[in-house]
């Protein structure tokens, strides 16, 4: 399985082409090991004949039979002065099988001779041409046995190969290294990027951020992440649509309720000069608000584009307490609502700053209205916790919006995430909840109703601080 990856095939074909290449230096290594160990013995048959030479033939016969055996030679035969001379001999055990003239041989030969002698099946006698070392003569010439030459040349060629071996390994292994850590590594971040993003391509917070500091992998991470931003938008885009078209028989029906009655009172106001004019402009008014807000809300959410999360340490106490001032300076009723905090000052979390405000400044709008409408003195508690110590919710900031109203009506609570159908109060038209909720999940989290009685109405943001 291994060598079906890609990382694999890459070793393999590494090792096979450092092999090549040690191919390329092995066979001329052994030519070389096998013309300087023929000059070698040359030399040392040379030095063997200057010496008999140099006593005027007065040598024993076991001394020249030392000489020869020194050599490694079994006779040599000298041309000084173009008089070949038989100056050392022995008796040769065998026909000589072949001839080797290294006075001015071609790479060619002298590669192919090495390749044959490595794999020559037995000891030959073979005899060997070359020039006498520092003038000493025209020409020298040897016969001697090849089984020497093969056994330390199969030994030469044999720590070649092991050493290649292990070049080409080691060789192999610092490259498998570097491509895994600047090519597949980053690939496979990539991969599983993408992966990750295709089991929730609504979350924003799976969309790639381009690190890499390859130049193609980087613009390939470029593309992706461009690719996803579009796909979010665009299947956040569509899922507002489907639900736009499957809410136009209702937003039509309100709409020519409204319509309908603001069309009437306006024909009475002009035909009539009944003093019920001045109660009925009220009506009229609010007719006509309940039908421009409809709109408004309907086209805003059909062209609504959130964009993604541009997520930030921040301290969340300030935060809060920045909504909880906007909304008491909202306030227009006489019923008292206090507003409650329990933020630790040192809480921060990862997240967009404008997006959670307008999440929290929703919930606590709906809450604050919901006691107001109620006509009694209520409160609004908003409390946060860290939540990285929970078994059931490990590294997560989990936000409490809990009020005292009357609760949500049944039907509101059973199409509470569901856009124009989960209003809860007269005149709305049920989006603000279906967009906290669409920035929540741009964050990696869940906004949840966790209660909502007679007692009041809980609901719970939770917040992922990984990933």
């Amino acid at each position: 399985m291994f060598f079906r990856t890609l990382t694999g095939r890459f070793l393999i074909l590494t090792v096979i082409f450092v092999m090549l290449a040690e191919v390329l230096i092995f066979v001329p290594s052994v030519a070389r090991f096998r013309e300087d160990f023929l000059l070698s013995r040359m030399e040392r048959a040379q030095l063997a004949s200057l010496a008999l030479l140099a006593s005027d033939g007065s040598i024993s016969e076991q001394l020249a039979e030392e000489l020869l055996v020194n050599a490694g030679v079994y006779n040599v035969v000298l041309r000084r002065d173009e008089l070949r001379e038989l100056v050392l001999s022995s008796p040769v055990p065998e026909p000589i099988s072949a001839t080797y003239d290294l006075r001015a041989p071609a790479v060619t030969d002298l590669l192919g001779d090495a390749l044959r002698e490595l794999v020559a099946p037995r000891d030959r006698v073979i005899r060997v041409l070359g020039d006498p070392v520092r003038e000493g003569g025209l020409l020298i010439e040897v016969t001697m046995d090849s089984g020497p030459l093969r056994r330390e040349l199969r030994d030469y060629a044999l720590r070649i190969l092991m050493l290649s071996l292990a070049i080409s390994l080691s060789t192999a292994a610092l490259l498998f290294m570097a491509v895994q850590r600047l090519m597949v590594t980053p690939v496979r971040r990539v991969t599983v990027a993408m992966a990750d993003y295709a089991k929730a391509p609504e979350d924003a917070r799976r969309i790639i951020k381009p690190s890499s500091r390859v130049v193609e992998l980087r613009e390939a991470e470029d593309a992706l992440s461009r690719m996803q931003t579009d796909l979010t938008h665009s299947l956040r885009q569509k899922e507002r649509l489907a639900q736009l078209g499957g809410s136009v028989a209702r937003i039509a029906h309100d709409l020519r309720n409204s319509l309908a009655t603001a069309t009437l009172l306006a024909d009475r106001m002009e035909s009539s000069k009944d003093p019920a004019v001045t109660r009925a402009a009220p009506k009229l008014v609010g007719a006509l608000s309940r039908a421009v807000n409809l709109c408004e809300a309907t086209l805003a959410f059909g062209k609504a584009e959130e964009p993604p999360p541009r997520l930030a340490r921040l301290a969340l106490r300030p935060l809060v307490q920045e909504v909880i001032e906007a909304e008491e300076l909202s306030r227009s009723s006489a019923v008292a609502v206090e507003f409650l905090l329990d933020v630790p000052a040192t809480l921060s979390l990862r997240a967009d700053a404008e997006q959670l405000f307008r999440v929290l400044s929703n919930l606590v709008r709906n809450a604050r209205q919901a006691i107001e409408a109620a006509g009694k003195a209520g409160s609004i508690e908003i409390s946060a916790h860290d939540g990285a110590d929970s078994p059931d919710a490990a590294a997560a900031c989990v936000i409490r919006v809990i009020d005292t109203g009357p609760g949500l009506p049944p039907r509101a609570r059973e199409n509470l995430f569901a856009a124009f159908q989960g209003g809860a109060r007269k005149g709305g038209v049920g989006l603000g909840l279906v967009i906290a909720a669409e920035l929540v999940r741009g964050h990696g989290g869940a906004l949840d109703l966790v209660r909502s009685d007679d007692q009041g109405t809980e609901f719970r943001i939770t917040l992922p601080q990984r990933g």
